[in-house]
């Protein structure tokens, strides 16, 4: 398998290999190092899951294995295993370094919006049919 962009590098996969659950059930697994490659791409590009590329197995698989090792605490497993390689000099991506979507920055903090009344309508007493005293 040729190296790719979001793909382990082979040093990574020695890290992680011996740490994955390997309990062989009545189908033969997709091979964990797609299966992964194909989770991180995932997690990567933000894309939805049925949009995995096809070389790294089916999409439902990378999503319940994702699934399960979440579960099982495999992930925290493998990310300390993977720093400790690196010798703590892993760079993470949190929120301070990406920007929000377009649609998703106008919005002030604590402001309550109020839903949009049809159109046609007003909140004047008068307009529900209501008596006003006058």
């Amino acid at each position: 398998m040729s190296q790719r962009r979001y793909e382990l590098s082979d040093f990574e996969w020695s890290v992680i290999a011996p740490l994955l659950p390997n309990k062989p059930r009545g189908v033969a697994r997709v091979h964990d190092r797609r299966v992964l490659n194909g989770i991180y791409w995932r997690l990567r590009t933000g894309s939805p899951w049925a949009d995995i590329p096809e070389r790294y197995g089916p999409y439902t698989t990378c999503y319940n294995r994702f699934v399960r090792w979440g579960k099982l605490g495999v992930w925290d497993r493998l990310f300390d295993a993977v720093s400790k390689a690196y010798a703590g000099k892993v760079q993470m991506v949190d929120s301070s370094s990406i920007r929000v979507h377009q649609h998703g920055g106008n919005a002030k903090k604590g402001v309550r919006t109020t839903p949009a009344l049809p159109l046609g309508t007003t909140l004047e007493a008068a307009a529900w049919g209501a008596r006003v005293a006058g």
